[in-house]
């Protein structure tokens, strides 16, 4: 049996170099924008930074959106367990390892473990103008 490790990145590695990323992980992943626990991983930090995104079992973000100006926009790669993808007004999308679900910019959307799996995809953030993320509500049952 392994042991369970959790990474943060924080401000003091991400501050310069990400600080959208420094943000997600300080106060959004581990703050108040999460349903139940989640832990970040960062796999790249050179040309696009890809991190590792953990959600345990029921862990989900609240509805947020990335805004850019130009490009923008976020990659999720489901690399293991079982979770799922909303986008507002539209059913969930199951993803399971393999699954790969393009967010344009603008997007209002949440995504998380299902309630029976614990579920971790990769985020891959794509570069853009001007962009931010605005969080919303809590993710309704």
């Amino acid at each position: 049996m392994s042991n369970k490790i959790v990474q943060t990145a924080g401000r003091a590695l991400l501050g310069e170099f990400a600080p959208e990323f420094a943000h997600f992980n300080d106060d959004v992943l581990f703050g108040e924008n999460f349903e139940g626990k989640s832990y970040l991983a960062p796999i790249s930090k050179e040309q696009i930074p890809i991190f590792n995104v953990t959600f345990e079992l029921c862990c989900k973000n609240h509805w947020h959106i990335h805004h850019a100006k130009a490009g923008g926009g976020q990659l999720l790669i489901c690399v293991g367990g079982r979770g799922y993808y909303q986008e507002w007004g539209k059913e969930p999308v199951e993803m399971t390892p393999g699954t790969v679900i393009n967010i344009p910019a603008d997007i209002k959307h949440w995504h998380g473990a299902a309630d029976d799996s614990w579920f971790s995809h990769l985020a891959v953030e794509i570069p853009g103008e001007e962009t931010s993320t605005e969080w919303c509500e809590i993710v309704a049952d």
